[in-house]
């Protein structure tokens, strides 16, 4: 009987240390994916923030153009702008008070 215990356990620790390598193994492979999924997400955010940096800069002068438009129509106009301003603020009032 002691023989049979000897076994067993001989045999536990040999199935220990193949867990154990195996674990190391599937840690190992883990690390490598997930080092290659972060470099992947950085390249696709860097690509994302050039594509709108340059969409931006591109749209930038219109938005300038449309800015000064809007100035002077509102300077031509206060009576409608101070209309217009307080219709707004109504509306946002109006919405966060039912919330």
């Amino acid at each position: 009987m002691a023989s049979t215990r000897e076994e067993i356990q001989a045999d536990l620790e040999e199935q220990v240390s193949q867990l154990t390598k195996q674990v190391a193994s599937l840690t190992k492979a883990m690390s490598k994916r997930g080092s290659a999924a972060l470099a992947d997400s950085r390249e696709s955010a860097s690509e994302l923030y050039e594509g709108l940096y340059d969409r931006f800069t591109d749209a930038l002068p219109a938005m300038r153009k449309q800015a000064r438009v809007a100035q002077k129509t509102a300077q031509d106009n206060p009576m409608t702008t101070a209309l217009v301003g307080v219709a707004i603020f109504g509306l946002l009032a109006a919405l966060l008070s039912r919330r």
